[in-house]
């Protein structure tokens, strides 16, 4: 890991996260009544709590309005719900505002263009593998698992071992009572 991505992943206060393409794996199935479906892997939505245990803001960000976007996010705790929003640039600057963070306090993946404004602004910009290559070139991370599928996770993951709280997540639940063979 690059020693400039974990001094990045170390300041960030704010987690924030596009919905399509990052949470899920972009795809969206639309049933003849107009609800919708989309599938959520579930090991990025415990990573997503444990990363506001920790005391990291967690939000999303989506130009899309979708209803499974705030029921998912109301699932994880996740209180910082933007979506259909026309501007992702001017809602984040807003949430900077109303959260008195700076750029190099947060952590933004997105997987497309509509992403650019906010990934150029952040202090640790991150894609999921699959990502566009106008997104790639510009992340200062891109993980190994594509959207949907992970990414989320690594980036949470990366963001606790930097902060040096990974391995009180672990510990735990190594040391959760009645475990006989939780080791020192």
């Amino acid at each position: 890991m690059a020693d400039d991505v974990m001094k990045r992943a170390a300041r960030v206060k704010l987690l924030l996260l596009d919905v399509d393409g990052v949470l899920t794996d972009g795809r969206v199935t639309v049933h003849s009544d107009g609800s919708e479906t989309k599938t959520f892997f579930i090991r990025d939505g415990i990573a997503l709590v444990w990363a506001q245990r920790a005391g990291i803001k967690v939000g999303l960000l989506s130009a899309r309005h979708s209803p499974t976007t705030p029921h998912r996010a109301a699932q994880l705790g996740i209180t910082l719900i933007y979506h259909g929003v026309t501007s992702k640039l001017a809602t984040y600057e807003q949430i900077l505002r109303d959260h008195h963070l700076a750029d190099d306090e947060v952590a933004y993946m997105g997987d497309d263009v509509v992403d650019l404004a906010v990934l150029s602004r952040v202090g640790l910009a991150t894609a999921p593998a699959d990502c566009v290559d106008d997104v790639r070139v510009r992340a200062h991370w891109v993980s190994h698992a594509r959207a949907g599928e992970g990414a989320v996770r690594e980036l949470a993951e990366l963001i606790l071992r930097a902060q040096n709280r990974w391995e009180g997540i672990v510990a735990g639940y190594l040391n959760e009572p009645g475990n006989a063979n939780a080791r020192a």
